[in-house]
């Protein structure tokens, strides 16, 4: 059987909902996880850019899960320099940015015209201008380095994605780079324990 190559994202060990399948908090998400990668070990290789690795650091204890995640989590950043991406995905990203900001005017002036009909409310519609102009501009789309990495990583390893985030798994999509929804990644590790651990 080939090397299995996972790409792990943050949502796995910090979003609670995607989290509790793994364990109540962070700590125990990860000390869970690790107990799989150990039986996986040779078989199966999970990556982290260092980035997602440093976020997902700022939320479990480290002296609880070292050694074991220096052992079976394998640090690795992208090539940046030698990936090659398709100009497709420039110009859908280009076209999904012009088309968030149009979003986002819109978002904008409709609270504008909220509040000079209720002035007594310019906290609560400031609020929900934050709250439906971050939706518009970020909710699906790869907003960070630390994504960005992400993809290039699985993209170079020809690996899996591992992630709930909707932005990550879109663009992994278009670019032909294989997923998994992190709700169902617990599922995967256990069939894969059974089949190959």
């Amino acid at each position: 059987m080939a090397l299995i190559k996972f790409v792990l994202d943050t949502s796995i060990f910090v979003n609670p909902d995607i989290r509790s399948s793994f364990g109540s908090d962070p700590t125990s998400a990860m000390k869970a996880f690790l107990e799989y990668a150990e039986r996986l070990f040779g078989r199966v290789e999970f990556y982290m850019p260092p980035g997602i690795y440093r976020e997902v650091m700022n939320f479990v204890d480290v002296e609880e899960v070292s050694p074991d995640i220096e052992l079976y989590i394998i640090k690795k950043p992208p090539d940046v320099h030698n990936i090659k991406i398709p100009a497709f995905v420039v110009y859908e990203l280009i076209d999904d940015i012009r088309r968030r900001i149009d979003k986002g005017l819109r978002v904008a002036e409709k609270a504008v015209r909220e509040s000079v009909l209720e002035t007594d409310n310019v906290d609560k519609i400031i609020q929900k201008l934050r709250r439906n102009y971050r939706k518009a501009l970020r909710e699906g789309i790869v907003d960070s380095k630390e994504d960005f990495e992400l993809i290039l990583l699985a993209k170079e390893l020809d690996a899996a994605i591992v992630s709930a985030d909707v932005g990550i798994l879109t663009w992994a999509q278009k670019m032909g780079i294989k997923w998994v929804d992190a709700a169902r990644f617990k599922d995967v590790l256990e069939e894969l324990v059974e089949k190959i651990g």
